[in-house]
């Protein structure tokens, strides 16, 4: 039996729609790129024989080490409490606020639509919000990628106000070369310094196996490395 999607007042993600948007929080991005450039630089340090991200700990732990609290089965609460590190995610993946917010918007509303306000037949309802964030993305930019193939790309692109904030801020470099990398090796390298997942989780979340995940991200820091010694 289908569940009848309720009216839109019932959706707190469509109410958000309307509010104007608060600006992001610089101090969470060079919290991101402090950690992901100290990596890179640590393993310039010691050569690429290094392991390219910290050791797993256990199944019962999060990267830093701390134990995961039961995710909240209702849907109004997961989305007060995850929406803008999804959105920051989804940010980081797409390179642009507006399109990263209706990427999230739309992760919650697929989720609503298939299993409604309880969430309890889900295991890990954040894990399942993740990877739709993961998987629109990667269509956002497989579209991005058509549409420049077929329209002459214009000159003296001026960045959006939220854009500006970051371009002017102590991170833009590893950003701009975060920019550079193939999208998977994006995405391994944002899941683990963003979003502090395991080498596991990773692979879970982008359908890869461990070994793949180890060596893409090995690649990615190595082109890191060499993106932001060329800048300076």
């Amino acid at each position: 039996m289908t569940t009848a999607t309720p009216p839109a007042a019932a959706l707190p993600w469509d109410r958000d729609r309307a509010r104007a948007r608060a600006p992001e929080s610089t101090p969470a991005w060079r919290r991101f790129t402090h950690a992901l450039r100290t990596r890179v630089l640590a393993r310039v340090r010691a050569g690429t024989t290094a392991d390219p991200t910290p050791r797993d700990r256990g199944d019962d732990t999060g990267a830093r080490g701390l134990i995961v609290p039961e995710p909240p089965l209702d849907i109004e609460e997961l989305y007060h409490h995850r929406r803008l590190s999804l959105v920051r995610l989804a940010v980081l993946l797409v390179d642009d606020l507006p399109t990263a917010e209706d990427v999230v918007q739309d992760a919650f509303t697929a989720l609503f639509r298939r299993h409604g306000h309880r969430l309890g037949s889900l295991d890990d309802p954040e894990a399942y919000l993740r990877t739709s964030v993961v998987n629109a993305a990667r269509s956002v930019l497989r579209r991005r990628r058509t549409v420049r193939a077929h329209t002459p790309e214009r000159e003296g692109h001026a960045p959006a106000p939220e854009e500006d904030v970051l371009l002017h801020e102590d991170h833009r470099e590893v950003l701009a070369a975060l920019r550079t990398l193939t999208p998977r090796q994006r995405e391994v390298l944002v899941l683990r310094y963003w979003s502090h997942l395991t080498e596991a989780e990773i692979a879970a979340t982008l359908g890869l196996s461990r070994g793949t995940v180890k060596s893409t991200a090995s690649r990615a820091l190595d082109a890191l490395g060499r993106r932001l010694e060329g800048l300076r």
